[in-house]
């Protein structure tokens, strides 16, 4: 039959699961980092699920489907929540995009001050590059700094030196197997991002960072002021 239908679009999918703890159907789940519809039957195509995405990942579409099955949906819900208990699978509710104020910050550090004066200098969250959203009012006049995962190991005052009032995103280009560059560069199109710093590390891999964030702002039509540091395996500034 033709009926409506939620249709995902992984390519935008940041892999958050907002959208699989808001369907109460349990037909979206995450597999392998993305947002799946798991059976026809099970989505009732009433979008419950839309306002749930942050980056506009899902539609309402009309096409061939099985008809919506209520007695499967409350067979399956009840066998998740059987094997669960009350926590919703596949979901990180940690990945849900918030600004985070300097109060929040400093309230954080007090809790943990033995032996240091630092403090956390981050002001979002998340900060990883497949699950940081594409649209958030932190990025508007922002400076965003694009980092290489192992840079904040080796640099020893990196929130100091590169965190502190940046935007943070995080990444690493051998580990992930995806294509940076296609969401940076809808990251850099949709927000009115001031610049742009890149933090990598001297391997050569982290070659790919460094070229995904360049061939964003290329194809956004945004060649914005960028720079790029590199950081030395022993922990400094390579010049």
């Amino acid at each position: 039959m033709i009926r409506k239908i939620v249709e995902i679009n992984e390519e935008l999918c940041n892999g958050c699961g907002a959208c699989a703890k808001a369907c109460h159907e349990g037909a979206i789940a995450m597999v392998n980092g993305k947002a799946k519809l798991i059976k026809d039957d099970y989505c009732d195509g009433l979008g419950d699920c839309l306002p749930g995405c942050p980056v506009n990942a899902i539609s309402i579409i009309e096409r061939e489907a099985a008809e919506y099955d209520e007695e499967a949906v409350k067979a399956r819900m009840a066998e998740k929540k059987a094997e669960s208990g009350s926590c919703t699978a596949h979901v990180c509710s940690g990945a849900a995009a918030r600004a985070l104020k300097k109060a929040q910050v400093e309230n954080s550090q007090n809790t943990v001050k033995k032996n240091t004066s630092a403090q956390s200098q981050l002001q979002q969250w998340p900060v990883q590059i497949k699950l940081v959203p594409i649209e958030a009012p932190y990025y508007d006049n922002a400076d965003l700094l694009i980092a290489a995962d192992c840079t904040a190991y080796a640099y020893a005052s990196f929130h100091e030196d590169f965190i502190k009032n940046h935007i943070t995103i995080v990444g690493c280009p051998k580990l992930d197997d995806i294509d940076y560059s296609e969401k940076l560069t809808e990251i850099i199109r949709r927000n009115d991002i001031k610049s742009i710093k890149i933090v990598r590390m001297e391997v050569p891999c982290c070659g790919g960072l460094e070229n995904a964030a360049v061939r964003a702002m290329k194809n956004s039509g945004k060649m914005i002021p960028w720079q790029v540091v590199t950081i030395t395996c022993d922990g400094n500034i390579r010049e």
